[in-house]
């Protein structure tokens, strides 16, 4: 694609590092690179050059240049790159110097990967997969991010619309054959099969949705409880370091505190929240309450910790659901007697003390467990992004409406198939009328 701005930016982040990547696209790139490097040698291959500043020949760095002539390249325009060493000023320096040169200007965020996809060189589904490679934290995250990168997403997207493209090819003929009233209905009844087999497997996509946004936003652990039983304790002998304040005055922790946890590959937030009491005077406090039950209300796993010096503290209100029951200060005889005792129907139930850090590595494992019992990360999800999800939930309910269309409503159950065809165009960014006549062409001979 020419007649655009060429940009430039450095690919590989700011700070002090031994290499840096700084990527250049457009029709200037090629000027950029002589300028600097001095005449382009063999594409794609990496030569080793000294950089000059443009204006004062000044020599920048001895460096990598590397040239990518489009349409093969990574936004599918002429590319360069410069492969520096990483310290500060050299960075500086050639960024500098490409910024005096006519016709370049600093990139936009995300616009190289944007013209990757106006080019046809990644998909929207691929383009969102980086997105997430570049923010994983953990291996699931990597896991799913690199399937929608990959295609692997796409290529089921893109098979929705096949389908539907041919059923509306066939919704076509039994227009065509409508006074043909044999030929009419077997033709409704298999368009209808082919609808409903679709829906399933859509459906089935949508559902799994949810464990995509736990594996991307993370699973929301919750520490309830009443003051003084030890959230923030167990909270920061979790993470080992003082992540929140502890103190024997009730009512410390006033606001929410939230940690990442990577559980074998599982990322997990988990949170400290303020203690649950009633009859507070002190308003801060009262907002923190609020507060916590909010988080309650959100969460994905509850972990209630009680406590033996603390009265009835395992007693926990209707709006709570705890999933693992935790009796802190372990190392006392009190507690253990307190835990042996309590016949609460909470199935995961573990003693520890965050003082000594006996049991924490044990209440690990059973939060571990619980999150791979309650979430399916075997099978990574198809759909994965919000933005997915609602085109997914769009097109589902077009296909169910167009079952509810019989025989003599054959246009209106055409309509409902080409809406949903085109919900499955925008997943992916293909949106092409062409597609669906082309289908319909060659597959039946309507003589139209």
């Amino acid at each position: 694609m020419s007649g655009r701005d060429t940009i430039y930016a450095l690919s590989s982040g700011f700070g002090t590092v031994a290499l840096s990547v700084i990527r250049v696209s457009g029709d200037r790139s090629r000027m950029a690179l002589e300028t600097l490097a001095g005449e382009v040698g063999v594409a794609r291959r990496s030569e080793l050059r000294v950089l000059r500043d443009p204006v004062t020949g000044e020599p920048l760095d001895q460096a990598i240049a590397v040239w990518f002539p489009g349409p093969k390249s990574f936004t599918g325009e002429d590319c360069a790159e410069f492969h520096i060493h990483g310290g500060r000023a050299v960075q500086a320096g050639v960024l500098k110097a490409l910024s005096q040169l006519p016709g370049l200007r600093l990139a936009e965020a995300g616009e190289f990967t944007r013209r990757a996809v106006i080019n046809g060189k990644m998909d929207l589904v691929e383009a969102e997969g980086l997105g997430d490679v570049l923010a994983a934290r953990t291996a699931s995250q990597r896991r799913q991010a690199m399937a929608q990168m990959s295609g692997k997403s796409s290529s089921v997207f893109d098979s929705w619309r096949e389908q539907l493209l041919l059923i509306r090819a066939e919704i076509e003929a039994a227009i065509d054959f409508a006074d043909e009233q044999g030929v009419a209905v077997e033709a409704h009844r298999s368009v209808d099969r082919r609808i409903s087999l679709l829906l399933s497997e859509m459906e089935r996509a949508e559902r799994r949705s949810a464990t995509a946004a736990v594996i991307r936003d993370g699973v929301r652990v919750v520490l309830a409880g009443l003051p003084n039983t030890g959230k923030s304790s167990l909270l920061n002998a979790v993470v080992r370091y003082e992540a929140a304040i502890v103190s024997a005055v009730p009512g410390t922790t006033r606001d929410a505190i939230e940690v990442f946890l990577d559980l074998d590959g599982i990322p997990v937030i988990l949170t400290d929240t303020a203690g649950l009491r009633d009859g507070s005077l002190d308003i801060i406090e009262v907002e923190g309450i609020r507060r916590s039950r909010l988080k309650l209300a959100d969460a994905d796993i509850v972990v209630w910790v009680a406590s033996a010096d603390i009265a009835a503290s395992e007693k926990y209100g209707p709006e709570v659901e705890p999933d693992i029951l935790v009796w802190g200060k372990c190392d006392t005889a009190e507690s253990k007697s307190r835990l042996l005792r309590n016949d609460d129907s909470i199935r995961n139930r573990i003693s520890l003390s965050a003082l000594s850090g006996e049991g924490v590595s044990a209440f690990l494992s059973i939060l571990t467990d619980l999150v791979k019992q309650r979430y399916d990360f075997e099978e990574l999800p198809v759909v994965v992004t919000e933005r997915q999800r609602q085109i997914t939930s769009d097109c589902i309910c077009s296909l169910r409406r167009s079952l509810g269309h019989g025989l003599e409503e054959l246009e209106l159950k055409a309509e409902d198939v080409r809406v949903a065809s085109d919900a499955v165009g925008r997943l992916t960014g293909r949106l092409e009328v062409e597609e669906w006549l082309g289908a319909i062409f060659s597959r039946f001979c309507i003589g139209k």
